[in-house]
């Protein structure tokens, strides 16, 4: 557990909750949210507007093509569907990890902390893998979203690219990767999420702009529908679902902006951040989805941005407009990693806490130049979306919080006929199918993207 859990498990004294108002807690009645003491906390507005950039990013973009890989019909089914097991994971994961927080008498778990104390409470078979529990789900948060940072420096220099060969020079999209390097490091050298929530406002308020420019271009010359298909072969179904949970899912940043909450009872409200939030954001995804995919049918690339006219200048406002959504996107899925390696475990070596500012902004460069280096190997942004999906997301979205829940359940019982472990085994089963038969049909359409 971190130094603030250490410091507040065995305190049974007056303390201070978020508002700065005395709360006396016992045994029977402890609150972790009360007992949070967060520094620069975000408000609820604030909050929903990082969650709503967190899951909008560039994946959105991507529904349509995600679409020509279900059909009309399937897709909108299976997307709202998968919309709502990933929001049910993200309710039984902060829940678990709040009844956690409630038994040991501490204020805030992290992701990996709460697994760690979950697998030693639940059933002794997971106990095999307790040593490993912690980095592998830092791990596994850490490389998810440094993957989603390598998505967007590709998305961002295609973007510009196709502007500048329009109006100026043609040139290599590694050069374009080049030039936005420093305005990635400028933006990611902002260490807090409430310095970040303007950004994110702003970035939402350019977001709807550029949506209805994308929707007036595909609504200008809509074919008759039947010329698409409702429904795909299965064997190509792995490759929406890679790419609808990358899309949609951003566990890691969505457990970050739930830890720096002013109030973060307002998180999981029935109409809280989380389902409201998600609510629009499937919405968003539908809509693009369907109508992106009517539109343009198997012709529909990683990008809906790439389908619409090149030489138009609202085409390139447009493209001005998600690259700067998604610049200040990187920001948001980045914290996550970069808040992993140097908070939780490189600071610590750090004796010099002087020295500390200096170093993190030396970590984040070294991820933003590491983000460089493996987007220039990237073939094609919408299989390694669905390879990122598929793989990480199956594991961080799915399995885990099922196994947390499983766990956390283990000395309460499951409920009537065991509903609960009936229910979470299938999320699992979920996970691992998807996970593996997703990340396959990626890894061999990479290869064969290579050897093209």
């Amino acid at each position: 557990m971190n130094a603030e859990a250490d410091t507040h498990q065995n305190s049974q004294s007056k303390t201070k909750d978020t508002n700065g108002h005395s709360v006396v807690s016992s045994d029977g009645d402890y609150d972790p949210h009360l007992h949070r003491n967060v520094q620069n906390p975000t408000t609820t507005l604030q909050t929903f507007a990082h969650f709503l950039k967190a899951s909008i990013g560039s994946g959105v973009l991507a529904m349509p093509s995600a679409f020509a890989n279900a059909g009309y019909i399937t897709g909108p089914i299976l997307t709202l569907t998968i919309g709502c097991i990933a929001v049910h994971c993200l309710h039984i994961l902060i829940n678990s990890m709040y009844e956690l927080c409630k038994r040991k008498r501490v204020p805030y778990l992290t992701f990996s902390e709460a697994m760690t104390i979950g697998l030693h409470e639940g059933p002794p078979i997971f106990k095999c893998v307790l040593p490993i529990a912690t980095p592998l789900v830092d791990g596994f948060l850490a490389f998810y979203h440094f993957g989603v940072c390598c998505v967007y420096v590709v998305f961002i220099a295609e973007s510009i690219k196709q502007i500048v060969d329009e109006y100026l020079v043609v040139l290599d999209i590694r050069l374009h990767m080049c030039f936005i390097l420093i305005p990635l490091f400028l933006l990611f050298s902002i260490r807090t999420l409430k310095t970040l929530a303007p950004f994110s406002t702003f970035a939402n308020l350019l977001l709807f702009v550029g949506f209805g420019i994308v929707l007036y271009y595909i609504f200008a010359t809509l074919p008759p529908i039947s010329t698409r298909q409702p429904f795909q072969v299965v064997s190509r179904l792995p490759i929406f679902f890679g790419t609808v949970l990358f899309a949609i899912e951003a566990v890691g940043v969505i457990l970050a902006i739930e830890g720096k909450m002013e109030k973060p009872k307002s998180y999981i409200k029935p109409f809280g951040v989380l389902n409201v939030g998600m609510a629009i954001v499937l919405s968003l995804y539908i809509l693009l989805g369907f109508f992106g995919y009517w539109e343009y049918g198997d012709d529909a690339l990683g990008s809906v941005t790439l389908n619409i006219p090149q030489q138009a200048i609202l085409a390139q406002v447009a493209k001005i407009i998600f690259a700067i959504t998604t610049w200040i996107t990187y920001a948001l899925q980045g914290y996550v990693t970069a808040d992993i390696i140097w908070n939780k475990y490189l600071s610590k070596r750090t004796k010099d806490t002087s020295k500390h500012v200096l170093y993190e902004l030396l970590i984040r460069g070294g991820i933003v130049l590491l983000t460089f280096c493996f987007a220039v190997a990237i073939p094609d942004l919408s299989v390694f979306l669905s390879l990122v999906g598929s793989f990480c997301l199956s594991i961080l979205g799915l399995i885990l919080p099922a196994l947390l829940q499983i766990c956390v359940q283990y000395g309460l019982g499951y409920g009537v006929w065991k509903l609960k472990l009936v229910k979470n085994v299938f999320l699992i089963a979920f996970g691992i199918f998807g996970g593996i038969i997703g990340s396959y049909v990626s890894i061999v359409q990479i290869i064969e993207s290579y050897n093209t």
